[in-house]
């Protein structure tokens, strides 16, 4: 195993992103959640206490994970996908499943419920980096690279596609097709992957109807003010009233019952109107730190898994996030996806601080 030599500290910049990503989120969500009030004031309280614990408990599994050496997740990497695999395969029992919003995605244990799937991103990255980590240069080969990304991805499509959650899978399948191409994956490869892929996601356009939806919506989004372009409009509303400067901290209009999905989905609407134009690019450049010093702690990684981790984190956590503003701008088609850092769901924001936990300890390792 390669000799690692600890350096003092979490590279600030890095650090810096994540608490103010995290905080700045937590504020964000807040407001949004006042939205809640126009329904009851219970589900205020409650929406915004589950935050908070989430808020507490992600933070701190941050902190832990950056002191365990991220070595640890190279050896039980195949763990790590195996367990993840197995809670996705809870979804398919009745008694604990829980169905909302046409689709099953979420696990009831009685004391607390979770989304297997936020689970699974992870140990895809994980599994990937070990995988790339230990074939190296093979992954130029069909027996090394593209057989093994598409097991792995049609694992994925049937855990996923079962629970009818085609963004998650879309944002794994693009995350591991960059992990393979930075490692070495011939172009070709990479070209037949996109054409199998675009053709699996036009199969299921054209065989769910939520689906043709979107892409109907997306095209002729005006054309529907009250029914299917209704969200996307209100977004649009949201988000131009905020003007240069925005409406200020509380203060959206939009959010108590106009906005569909206010503390989930629609928060960047909701950001974007109380904090304007000024305040959504400090977010994007916050999201861009992130990435960008995710990326540099990736190159500067002590082992090839160490690299790989962090940027596969960093591809995932931005591509998901980006996806996320641009639907609400309308530049994209609506994806049920959250604004990480930012939305409503407990298990996504501690599954994502722990994943920045990991690339946090790798970059207190040099070469």
């Amino acid at each position: 195993m390669m000799n690692l030599s600890k350096t003092a500290k979490i590279n600030r910049f890095f650090l810096a992103s994540v608490i103010t990503l995290t905080v700045f989120g937590f504020i964000i969500f807040l407001s949004a959640s006042l939205g809640l009030l126009a329904q009851t004031g219970a589900s205020f309280n409650s929406v915004a206490l589950k935050q908070t614990i989430s808020f507490v408990i992600g933070l701190a599994v941050f902190f832990g994970l950056s002191r365990v050496k991220y070595t640890f997740f190279r050896k039980s990497a195949l763990f790590l996908l195996l367990f993840a695999i197995g809670l996705n395969l809870l979804i398919f029992i009745p008694q604990i499943s829980i169905f909302h919003g046409g689709a099953s995605r979420w696990i009831d244990l009685g004391f607390f419920s979770f989304q297997p799937s936020e689970f699974l991103k992870i140990a895809f990255i994980i599994y990937a980096a070990a995988w790339i980590h230990y074939t190296k240069d093979k992954i130029k080969h069909l027996k090394w690279g593209f057989l093994p990304y598409m097991i792995l991805v049609a694992i994925m499509s049937v855990l996923l596609l079962s629970q009818t959650d085609t963004d998650t899978l879309v944002i794994i399948a693009f995350t591991g097709l960059v992990m393979f191409f930075i490692a070495g994956m011939p172009i070709k490869h990479i070209l037949l992957i996109g054409v199998i892929m675009c053709a699996l996601v036009a199969c299921i356009i054209f065989l769910r109807p939520y689906a043709m939806q979107r892409i109907t919506t997306f095209i002729n989004g005006g054309s529907d003010f009250q029914g299917a372009g209704y969200q996307i409009n209100q977004s649009l509303i949201a988000i131009g009233s905020g003007q240069l400067t925005g409406r200020g901290f509380g203060q959206s209009i939009q959010k108590f019952g106009y906005l569909p999905q206010p503390t989930d989905d629609s928060i960047f609407a909701v950001s974007a109107e109380e904090f304007g134009f000024v305040g959504s690019v400090i977010l994007i450049a916050l999201y861009l730190l992130f990435a960008i010093t995710s990326f540099k702690i990736g190159t500067r990684a002590s082992d090839t898994f160490g690299g790989f981790v962090a940027i596969g984190i960093a591809v995932l956590i931005i591509t998901e996030s980006f996806l996320n503003m641009a639907a609400m701008l309308g530049l994209v088609p609506l994806f049920g996806i959250p604004l990480l850092f930012v939305s409503h769901g407990g298990t996504a924001l501690i599954i994502t601080l722990a994943a920045a936990g990991i690339v946090a300890n790798i970059s207190k390792y040099s070469r």
